[in-house]
Parts: C-alpha cells; structure tokens; sequence
C-alpha cells in the first residue's frame, strides 16, 4: 500500500471523530513525519465560530506538540465523499508550519496531490 493510501484509510479513521454540528461538514486529516509516526486531526464546531478547529491545526499541531520538526505529508477527507481542499486559514496556516508537506486531498474519486504554494500563491510570508 503507497503512503497516500495509507493516509487515506488513517484519515478516514480521523473523520469518525469529528464534531460539526453546524456546517455538517466533518474533516479528518492525516499526517505523515519525517520519522515516520501519523498524527490524525479532525474537526470541531463551537457556537462561537471563532473558537471552532480545523482538521489541518489539530493534526499538525498533535505532531508538532510531540516535537516532530518536520511534516512531509498531509491527506485531508470530508464526510461529504468529495475534494475538500483547506481553507483559505489552513492553507497559511500549512504554509508556516509545513512549508515542503505534500498535501494530499482524498475523495471516493481517488486521490490529488498538491503543494502548498499551489494551493497558496502569492501567499503571504514572514520578513
């Protein structure tokens, strides 16, 4: 089985987890580090938009808490069974932390590889 279809199954695994009562969209994200270890993320709504999570944070963050440095992968699924690219906060928000991951979109239709500055152009950068 090829590393994206691994993520794949473990995101998918992610997206069991996730809470959106409000948009009714459910996200599960997988990341692969660099030595190795996946990291699974999902979704969580709040009333409170401003206090919702994004699949993408939670994954990274899980990953770069436990002091992994480097993210050479990340496989996003949505419950809707189709392409769901990050949002526009998670794309910068990639950008920052995994600059050189491969982001991977998972859907019933197969898999689309991308790179961050393909989902991000002219992004904006730190000085």
């Amino acid at each position: 089985m090829s590393t994206p279809e691994i993520l794949y199954q473990e995101a998918c695994e992610a997206l069991k987890y996730a809470d959106a009562p409000y948009s009714g969209l459910k996200v599960g994200v997988a990341v692969l580090t660099e030595r190795g270890k996946v990291y699974r993320g999902c979704n969580f709504e709040n009333p409170s938009l401003m206090m919702s999570l994004c699949a993408e944070k939670v994954a990274v963050l899980k990953a770069l808490s436990e002091g992994e440095k480097e993210i050479k992968a990340l496989m996003i699924v949505s419950s809707d069974g189709d392409y769901c690219p990050p949002c526009g906060s998670c794309r910068q928000f990639i950008l920052e932390y995994t600059p050189n991951a491969e982001v991977y979109l998972g859907s019933k239709k197969g898999i689309k590889k991308y790179t961050i500055k393909e989902l991000l152009p002219h992004a904006f950068k730190r000085r």
